[in-house]
């Protein structure tokens, strides 16, 4: 598999060593484990000729050139957190050539793929337009508004369609490149993610911070509070809308269009939030717990963990100790 790495100035740092540490890893491992030839051959390129990382790392590129001719191109992370920081660089010269020449490499039908806040430079080139895709968590509301095309869905850790391939937060850089080892081997890849004590992540949802979601909008930020407030007495649209002061309709249109969900389905992140904070620190029985968080027994509230975090009661004290 040939893979191009696309660096841009101001990258995460993180982002570009994990893929590259990783594939070279697969090809450590695959040679002495498996005895076989290197099974990647990555490149790093630039659509400049100098390149700095995120913490002012001069990064050694390649041009590129009509004979360089990936089956993918990754894009790692720019080291941009927050809107104010991700738009300007998003209007550089050098991310729009960028997204110039993926859209180029897609016409000849080379895969494209990005990790976090790489997802954005290929959502900005089109490239993820009626697809489903997934991002970092925490700019998905400005995500969802500004791509409305795209399908996302944050909770998931990857996404692969027909064009390629999103990953995650931060460290979703790794569960991308291991991705890209399975589907060469995955043997190799679970040889790779044991040498490296690399989980396999399917979900970011245990990583969301419902809170940080809701500071992307003031009427949202509102009815956060007011949820937070009425997490024992249970969700009624109607009651939040009028403490709002808007309509339920108005309400239920905002949070999907910011959150990408229902009202009651971010109470519900709300409660699941609270009830990992008792689970951690209270001492309560799960009963007791239930009843904190609006709920008349235990057994509804294991449900509602395992659907939203993949893992019951007694996996999620022992991570939490």
């Amino acid at each position: 598999m040939r893979i191009a790495v696309l660096a841009l100035d101001g990258l995460f740092d993180t982002g570009l060593a994990v893929v590259l540490d990783t594939l070279r890893a697969a090809n450590n491992l695959g040679a002495r484990v498996t005895g076989g030839a290197p099974r990647f051959e990555v490149s790093v390129v630039g659509v400049r000729k100098r390149v700095r990382s995120g913490h002012g790392f001069t990064i050694p590129v390649q041009p590129i050139t009509a004979d360089l001719k990936p089956d993918w191109v990754v894009v790692p992370a720019l080291a941009a957190v927050t809107p104010e920081t991700l738009l300007p660089a998003l209007a550089r010269a050098d991310v729009r050539d960028a997204q110039a020449q993926l859209r180029a490499w897609r016409d000849q039908g080379v895969f494209v793929a990005a990790s976090c806040i790489g997802t954005f430079v290929l959502a900005e080139a089109g490239l993820l337009d009626d697809r489903d895709a997934t991002t970092t968590w925490s700019l998905a509301p400005l995500f969802r508004q500004r791509y409305p095309r795209v399908r996302l869905d944050e909770t998931r850790m990857l996404v692969a369609t027909d064009a390629g391939a999103t990953a995650g937060a931060a460290m979703g850089h790794l569960d991308l490149a291991l991705w890209l080892i399975r589907k060469q081997s995955p043997e190799l890849a679970t040889v790779v993610s044991r040498y490296l004590l690399a989980d396999i992540r399917s979900s970011q949802a245990p990583y969301i911070i419902p809170n940080h979601l809701a500071q992307a909008d003031p009427l949202i930020q509102r009815f956060e509070q007011w949820s937070r407030t009425h997490l024992k007495r249970g969700f009624s649209l109607q009651e939040a809308a009028g403490a709002l002061a808007t309509s339920p309709r108005s309400l239920q249109r905002r949070c999907q269009e910011v959150l990408g969900k229902s009202p009651l389905a971010y109470f519900q992140d709300l409660r699941v939030e609270r009830a990992q904070s008792l689970l951690h620190g209270s001492g309560l029985d799960i009963d007791a717990i239930a009843a904190e968080v609006g709920y008349e027994d235990g057994a509804t509230l294991r449900t509602l963990l395992r659907q939203r975090l993949g893992r019951g009661v007694r996996d999620l004290r022992a991570a939490l100790r």
